[in-house]
């Protein structure tokens, strides 16, 4: 039997998660991968959601607590609790999130906006809502989360941080 080549699917176009008992994706194009946690050390006023900052692959990247984000307690079992790296215009930042759902696509179905909360402006960060397995999947615009860009606007010695490659058995589909 011939062995079948790896193939992109131009279909899957989110990456999946969960926080607490709610379901999230971001763009595929912004994940650079998925690991688990790494030690952090904290960051002198940095806002409640950043945990602080880790050295992932000799660059200083900001971590994002999604569940202090989103008001949640702290998780009591960690031993699904994975890292999402993404880039942000070619800074980095990881986001804690409770479990991985994988890869998905959103060809062919509609991002629907998300509901209006309150009457001021919407720091949700929710860019619209699309389906997968039966449920609703908020899919995140990182852009409106503002502490990864205070997070990412701090200075840094000879200017923005590059990660090196990443491995090829670490891609962003394998939780």
């Amino acid at each position: 039997m011939k062995p079948q080549n790896y193939r992109h699917d131009p279909g899957k176009t989110l990456v999946g998660f969960s926080v607490g008992e709610v379901h999230y994706a971001i763009a595929i194009g912004q994940v650079r991968e998925v690991s688990s946690p790494l030690p952090t050390v904290a960051l002198p006023h940095a806002p409640p959601s950043v945990l602080g900052v880790a050295d992932y692959r000799g660059a200083v990247v900001p971590v994002v607590d999604l569940r202090s984000r989103f008001g949640l307690p702290p998780v009591s079992d960690s031993r699904r609790v994975k890292w999402v790296l993404v880039d942000l215009g070619g800074r980095f930042a990881a986001l804690v999130v409770d479990a991985m759902l994988g890869v998905f696509g959103s060809v062919g179905l509609e991002l629907r906006p998300a509901p209006p909360l309150g009457g001021g402006e919407d720091i949700r960060g929710i860019r619209g809502v699309t389906t997968h397995s039966q449920g609703l999947v908020f899919v995140l615009d990182l852009s409106a989360f503002q502490e990864l860009t205070a997070a990412l606007e701090l200075p840094a010695e000879g200017g923005a941080p590059s990660l090196p490659p990443a491995p090829t058995h670490g891609k962003a589909g394998a939780a």
